[in-house]
């Protein structure tokens, strides 16, 4: 099976961010250990998110613009982020979380729309 161009970038990004979200918060369960081994622990689940994110972006420039990718990636991390903070973290997800995603996904659909006349 094999996936569309214009969605492997998105897949990718996706796959990234998982990876990373636990790179950076995935420690918080673990406050007891040392913090040079979640330092650690964080460094290698960020080597899987690199080996992910780089070929997102390497093949996603040839269908999206920087500012594109970028903005994608910033959708997919909160929408990560998000599903991450609730199930993993136990954390309660607010109707100010949502308006402030909202607002970040609004902006990363005028870096798509294009320029405005």
């Amino acid at each position: 099976m094999s996936i569309p161009a214009p969605l492997l970038p998105v897949v990718l990004l996706l796959m990234s961010n998982v990876f990373m979200t636990f790179a950076w918060y995935g420690h918080l369960k673990f406050k007891e250990q040392p913090l040079w081994i979640v330092i650690f622990a964080s460094w290698a689940i960020a080597l899987i998110e690199y080996c992910l994110a780089v070929p997102a972006n390497r093949y996603g420039s040839a269908i999206y613009s920087g500012a594109e990718l970028k903005a994608m990636q910033e959708v997919i991390t909160l929408s990560v982020f998000a599903v991450f903070s609730a199930t993993y973290l136990g954390e309660k997800f607010t109707l100010n979380h949502l308006i402030g995603f909202i607002l970040i996904a609004l902006g990363a659909f005028f870096v798509f729309k294009g320029p405005i006349r």
